[in-house]
């Protein structure tokens, strides 16, 4: 019962006192023993969030080959936008954190490996969700805090902005990441930092820069499977 509520959004003990309707000393030894076997977490302002052991069951993480691929390549972005660089899958409802660059000088770096949060709001959802197909679309749009027309406009121009769900106070920006035949959304390649830093009409030099960044991963996939990429893929829109 906790671990659907907290499925849907952050919450505090006194919300998840209030949607199950259990007496609080029952909800807080309940909370804690979820956050104890890292099935709970909590966020920057201490709200219950889903915890990575729910998101390494769903992510094989040390053994996936786009995280190994994906490491020295977001440093690199890292590096040279000045920007937390990130990696993200989505499984079912939940956005999962597989792969980390950050910088340690922002509120960003508190989100480690294994974060997880319900797919239903934010840039790094809307890129994960808007190329999939028309089912897929309409069960991944019931709940969420963005519209069909949203989804739309990330297609359109290839990548979405907005407030990041993580970190109070910070916004993102994301690419999708293709497969190697440009069939399917893998994950979305993500930077984070103030709104100064990650302006709402980003300029070409940090959209090419994270569209570079989630080719380079795409056609490390192809490369490890024994082919490559021949340049006339998804990305070249955007490029």
């Amino acid at each position: 019962m906790l671990l659907s509520v907290v499925e849907r959004d952050p919450a505090t003990l006194a919300e998840l006192v209030a949607c199950t309707g259990l007496s609080r000393p029952t909800v807080y030894r309940l909370a804690l023993a979820l956050e104890r076997l890292e099935l709970f977490a909590r966020d920057v302002r201490g709200k219950f969030v889903l915890g990575p052991r729910l998101a390494t069951l769903s992510v094989e993480t040390h053994r996936d080959r786009m995280v190994r691929i994906a490491g020295p390549v977001l440093t690199e972005l890292s590096d040279s936008t000045g920007l937390d660089a990130r990696l993200f899958r989505r499984r079912g409802d939940i956005q999962v954190c597989v792969a980390v660059a950050d910088r340690g000088d922002t509120r960003d770096h508190l989100i480690p490996v294994g974060t997880a949060r319900p797919a239903k709001a934010g840039p790094i959802a809307q890129v994960l969700l808007a190329w999939e197909d028309p089912d897929e679309l309409y069960e991944g749009l019931r709940g969420a805090r963005f519209s069909a027309v949203h989804l739309a406009r990330v297609r359109s121009r290839g990548w979405a902005h907005g407030p990041n769900v993580f970190v109070p106070s910070a916004v993102s920006l994301a690419v999708p990441v293709w497969s190697g035949e440009g069939g399917q959304v893998l994950a979305a390649v993500v930077v984070s930092g103030r709104p100064s830093q990650v302006p709402s009409r980003p300029g070409r030099l940090l959209t090419g820069a994270l569209v570079d960044t989630a080719a380079r991963i795409s056609d490390g996939l192809l490369r490890s499977a024994g082919r490559a990429g021949d340049g006339t893929g998804p990305y070249a829109p955007f490029a």
